[in-house]
């Protein structure tokens, strides 16, 4: 198989694939017989070849993906007119403190935060497929520790943890608070379109009446998957 065969076997696999697409999985396209320097070089190409246009090629956590353009989402969302779910200020300072200092316990979560952690906004968080248990810390009680998923990731467009928006004052629940608002991360680039109403509505601290609209960032074009 020539290279510009390869490259059309590979960008019809990205486009029709539901999630995003793995470089393992990529391999099994051409039955491992594609370098993986030539496999990368093809996905460069791609990321060029649909430059200018409305949907672009890019790597997220769980592998690569075709979505929509930022600037053409508000064009997208009037397709798509229902209100997106609400989440508590809580919840997005818990997710926040997660993203930011993990692996953390729940007593980590409640040290900064100054308030207790509901076990309702944490299970909502783990429903939604945002944060996990990677272990316990070995200490009295052994508290599990919390991280964010690749799922995490991927709904915010992120190939990594190291491109979450840089912040300053983690140390407090008052300076915590701004964080979302300021950055704009977690708040305007979650995709929220797949939560369910129930688990929109277990994120949403029941104690806490200030609630934030999280907008609907849905691909245009879904396919990918966590990259090996």
């Amino acid at each position: 198989m020539n290279t510009q065969d390869a490259k059309r076997v590979l960008e019809t696999a990205l486009i029709c694939a539901h999630q995003p697409l793995p470089l393992r999985d990529m391999r099994l396209l051409f039955d491992d017989q594609l370098a993986p320097d030539t496999l990368r070089s093809l996905l460069d190409e791609l990321v060029r070849d649909w430059e200018g246009r409305g949907v672009e090629l890019v790597p997220v956590a769980s592998g690569w993906r075709f979505q929509s353009r930022p600037e053409l989402r508000e064009y997208l969302d009037r397709l798509n007119p229902e209100k997106p779910p609400k989440y508590s200020r809580a919840t997005l300072e818990t997710l926040a403190i997660i993203a930011y200092r993990q692996p953390v316990t729940r007593g980590d979560i409640e040290d900064i935060r100054g308030v207790t952690v509901g076990s309702p906004l944490l299970k909502g968080l783990e429903d939604r497929g945002w944060i996990e248990t990677i272990g316990h810390r070995e200490t009295p009680g052994r508290p599990a520790l919390l991280a964010t998923t690749r799922q995490f990731l991927d709904d915010l467009g992120l190939a990594s943890l190291d491109q979450l928006p840089e912040i300053q004052g983690l140390g407090g629940g008052d300076a915590l608070a701004a964080v979302l608002p300021e950055q704009g991360s977690l708040l305007d680039e979650i995709e929220t379109n797949t939560a369910s109403p129930d688990e929109a509505q277990a994120a949403v601290s029941p104690h806490d009446d200030t609630a934030t609209a999280v907008p609907d960032l849905t691909p245009a074009v879904a396919g990918t998957e966590p990259t090996p």
